[in-house]
């Protein structure tokens, strides 16, 4: 199974979770946004799997940033996928592939579940 991590590199709950997965002996991949972008053909798949209403972290800075207008702009997959890849600081994180199940934020919990621990 192949993990793959995808996040920002300075991002609080991204460290938290690489940490976790260091010390648990589960080995991933990292996928930094801000060097290489939001994959497109992944973000479809995310919101598939989980929701755009999950996925858009209306309680980041980046959220708070965005004008009224913006905001009150995303009220579909459609215009949430055209923020998130606009703006891939707005994706709440971390997305973590875990082979064919995907999981937004930090889960320590199921995160142990996921990984066979």
């Amino acid at each position: 199974m192949d993990t793959i991590v995808y996040g920002i590199p300075n991002c609080d709950t991204v460290k938290k979770a690489r940490t976790w997965l260091s010390e648990h002996d589960q080995p991933y991949r990292f996928h930094d946004f801000k060097k290489d972008g939001v994959p497109t053909d992944r973000l479809d798949g995310w919101i598939d799997s989980v929701g755009w209403e999950k996925l858009v972290n209306r309680k980041g800075t980046t959220w708070r940033r965005l004008d009224a207008q913006t905001q009150a702009g995303v009220q579909d997959a459609a215009s949430a996928k055209a923020l998130m890849l606009a703006e891939p600081s707005v994706i709440k994180r971390p997305v973590v592939e875990w082979g064919p199940k995907t999981t937004v934020g930090f889960d320590a919990g199921a995160w142990a579940l996921l990984a066979g621990r």
